[in-house]
């Protein structure tokens, strides 16, 4: 069975940073690309970032302030984010890529 623990959320207040943590399990970790994907109240869910085997990529929104990377022997992928902002507020949620996986997500409150 495929598990993806989020953890990591909280409130903070603009400006702030959080780092978030996914662990994974019930898969080959290694061998898929992990994303990010966060949605707000009332919103569609925003992709936000993915991490491959070899690859980085953004969306416009956070590029420059968040960074994904991954730690396959912990099978773990992070997203610091920094400079955060209260357009950022949304529950984060991980994905493992190519499947419909996803874990139960966790809540980013940027707020002053």
């Amino acid at each position: 069975e495929v598990q993806l623990q989020a953890s990591g959320g909280g409130l903070v207040q603009p400006g702030e940073s959080l780092r978030l943590s996914c662990a994974a399990s019930g898969f080959t970790f290694s061998s898929y690309s992990m994303s990010w994907v966060r949605q707000a109240p009332g919103k569609r869910p925003e992709w936000v970032s993915t991490i491959t085997p070899r690859n980085t990529i953004y969306a416009d929104s956070v590029k420059g302030r968040f960074t994904i990377s991954r730690d396959n022997s912990r099978n773990t992928v992070y997203l610091q984010m920094n400079n955060l902002k209260p357009e950022d507020t949304a529950v984060y949620y991980c994905v493992q890529v190519g499947t419909s996986n996803r874990g139960q997500g966790t809540q980013v409150t940027v707020s002053s």
